[in-house]
């Protein structure tokens, strides 16, 4: 009889590719691994692992098996989501990622509504950029991600997945207070043409978005400085060292210094809910993306304007007066 855990332990270093990252995905230590997997080898009677330069790969009995274990892991979670939607408890632990606006923006809300709603509910939160998060939560690293696209740039989302919408996020462009665009009500991104921007990191999905808008545009973007935290960016702005696109959820404080004007033309951020659609049915799933859901809408439309975003964020919270809020935006 196979046992099942040795069986996940497998299923890890399949999707891990080395015997450290199968341990930091299943939280034990790589000893806990190597012992499972050992264990795992004596019971079928053939080798699974062959030594690969420092690391391990799997022979062809391993890729064999790790096979059936993903089949049988998934064929297991699927009726544990039958179980539970059977017994309608929300019970048990989800592992929720989300890119750092949205945990920063939705999680304190959601989590609080989940923990007053479902005590019994464990939550595990991590920051991660929207592709990390569809890795995580196809590797079962994760129960659910929170990620995002553009109206003009698409994320794809592989199939097996389930997704839902959780709210659209509308930018601003952030510029020094002295520019010369700072009084305008709207502007086009085009309008920026010869600034020099601040940007997400290389890589990430939103640099490749703002690259490929600026193209779309007949703009060639001279990006001059790169950050992933979205504070670091705006402090950037408000020493008048560029202009960047400003997403209004998660954002907090807002440096004296730094104009936020909307942008002209419908450009919004999707935020949006995934899961393995085989833990589809699971209450304690359905639960997270109401509260994620719920957060979302107490933040009010984006419609309504940058300030009243922002004051639905409670910047008075972080020490700042709404009305400085107002000055600042």
């Amino acid at each position: 009889m196979l046992n099942l855990e040795r069986l996940r332990t497998l299923d890890a270093l399949a999707r891990h590719g080395s015997v450290s990252g199968a341990a930091d995905g299943l939280h034990v230590t790589t000893s806990a691994v190597s012992q499972q997997l050992a264990k795992l080898e004596r019971e079928v009677g053939q080798q699974l692992l062959a030594k690969n330069g420092r690391g391990v790969r799997l022979t062809d009995a391993g890729r064999l098996l790790a096979g059936h274990a993903a089949k049988i892991l998934s064929q297991v979670e699927t009726a544990q989501s039958d179980i539970e939607a059977q017994r309608g408890q929300v019970v048990g632990e989800v592992r929720i990622a989300a890119f750092p606006t949205a945990a920063r923006g939705l999680f304190p809300g959601a989590l609080t509504t989940l923990r007053a709603r479902h005590p019994e509910l464990k939550l595990r939160t991590t920051e991660q950029e929207p592709e990390s998060g569809i890795r995580s939560v196809l590797r079962g690293d994760a129960d659910l991600a929170v990620v995002l696209d553009w109206s003009n740039k698409r994320l794809p989302v592989p199939g097996g997945l389930g997704k839902a919408e959780l709210l659209d996020d509308a930018p601003d462009i952030a510029m020094p207070s002295g520019h010369p665009l700072a009084d305008r009500a709207e502007v086009d991104i085009e309008d920026f043409a010869e600034d020099d921007w601040v940007s997400w990191p290389e890589g990430e999905f939103c640099y490749d978005w703002l690259m490929f808008t600026l193209r779309s545009k007949g703009v060639e973007p001279r990006i001059a400085h790169l950050a992933g935290e979205h504070h670091t960016q705006l402090a950037l702005i408000a020493a008048g060292f560029g202009v960047c696109v400003a997403p209004r959820l998660g954002r907090g404080p807002v440096p004296d210094g730094v104009r936020l004007v909307p942008v002209r033309q419908p450009m919004r951020r999707h935020v949006h809910a995934v899961w393995r659609a085989d833990a589809g049915r699971r209450p304690s799933i359905r639960a997270a993306v109401d509260a994620l859901r719920s957060a979302g809408r107490a933040l009010h439309s984006p419609q309504a304007g940058p300030d009243n975003f922002l004051k639905s964020q409670d910047l008075t919270a972080c020490g700042v007066s709404r009305s400085q809020a107002c000055r600042s935006s």
